[in-house]
């Protein structure tokens, strides 16, 4: 499969952790332009586009020369958002869309050509990333998203547990560097019918557990393929992980140096 991706950004104003998240300001600057900028030298993508259900997000869009596509307020996630967007008329035709979480400032371009990769050009309904988890402390924490994959890199299952479960003592830093020992990156791509029928299915018992939409078409029998790729800053959800984005930005020498590629 060829053809021309579709990069939509959807950003959602209210929080629960960090209110109005996307006009939160990073180093002066609201985090959606963080994203945008990291996001709009992209070369793997055609096309892209925010997705908001906020007046106040949009105007800042259009004020830093971000497209941008009002949505419906009703959504009960960003893939609601982003299947909204990508059905309207001027985005019909584009063969892979890629949802791109708009709390990702350092989202590498590498990580999200893998995921389209396994869309675009190997067959897959669904593609997302995944990072060896490193340490004990990752491995353990409900927020950092694990999941297992089988040998042809199908996702198996994702989890906030520590899976896999090493029954002989805990695994090593040696282990938690490399596979099984995986954490999820929340970036995804999908042809147009499996974002469709992602929306249209119907939030499953597991889902609702472990709060994580994936399970809902993974136990549908979609298939998701994981790339295993490189190490990957986590994105901004508490005021904790604005202080460490802020360092991190600083080191890369800020707004006037920051690059949109690797």
């Amino acid at each position: 499969m060829s053809g021309r991706v579709l990069g939509i950004v959807p950003a959602r104003l209210a929080s629960t952790r960090l209110p109005n998240k996307p006009l939160y300001p990073i180093l002066g600057r609201p985090l959606i332009e963080w994203v945008w900028r990291r996001v709009e030298g992209m070369r793997i993508l055609d096309e892209a586009v925010v997705a908001t259900d906020s007046e106040a997000v949009a105007e800042v869009c259009r004020a830093m020369g971000a497209p941008v596509e009002l949505t419906s307020p009703d959504h009960p996630s960003g893939t609601d958002r982003v299947a909204e967007v990508a059905r309207r008329d001027r985005y019909v035709g584009f063969e892979v869309i890629a949802n791109i979480q708009g709390d990702e400032p350092l989202l590498k371009e590498a990580h999200l050509a893998a995921a389209i990769e396994l869309v675009r050009d190997r067959g897959w309904e669904i593609g997302t990333c995944a990072t060896p988890v490193m340490d004990e402390e990752a491995r353990r924490d409900p927020s950092v998203v694990k999941v297992v994959r089988a040998p042809s890199g199908r996702a198996l299952y994702f989890s906030r547990a520590p899976i896999p479960y090493k029954r002989d003592g805990k695994p090593s830093p040696e282990e938690l560097a490399r596979e099984p020992f995986l954490r999820h990156i929340g970036i995804y791509a999908y042809t147009p019918e499996a974002l469709e029928n992602w929306v249209a299915l119907s939030p499953t018992p597991l889902e609702e557990l472990e709060k994580l939409e994936q399970l809902r078409p993974l136990g549908a029998g979609a298939r998701i393929g994981v790339a295993v790729v490189g190490a990957a800053d986590p994105g901004v959800d508490t005021p904790a992980d604005v202080v460490r984005i802020e360092k991190r930005l600083a080191e890369l020498g800020g707004f006037s140096r920051f690059s949109q590629r690797d």
